[in-house]
């Protein structure tokens, strides 16, 4: 398994046990748990944008004609990317 897999397992696993402790002593644990969702989120879509950038320009690179269509397509498919992760940084800085 790669590091990074691990690492979001560990915080997967975690985090709801510490959230629900965090909640009856009244700290800021469950906002920094939200603050890191929101951190994971980017990252996520950060990756997302880049496989979606590397299929298309790959696709370019085999089938030259359709640069056009494959360009449209990447754009609408990053957007949509970007749009699911400010939507999750959104609910992260929100939470209580």
């Amino acid at each position: 398994m790669k590091l990074m897999t691990k690492m979001f397992l560990a915080t997967a696993l975690m985090a709801p046990a510490m959230a629900m402790a965090a909640e009856g002593e009244g700290s800021t644990m469950g906002k920094g748990l939200a603050v890191i969702g929101a951190g994971l989120a980017l990252i996520g879509g950060g990756i997302g944008i880049g496989l979606v950038g590397k299929a298309a320009v790959e696709s370019i690179a085999r089938q030259p004609e359709a640069a056009g269509k494959i360009q449209i397509n990447m754009i609408l498919a990053a957007a949509l990317i970007e749009g699911a992760t400010l939507f999750a940084v959104a609910a992260g800085f929100v939470a209580k």
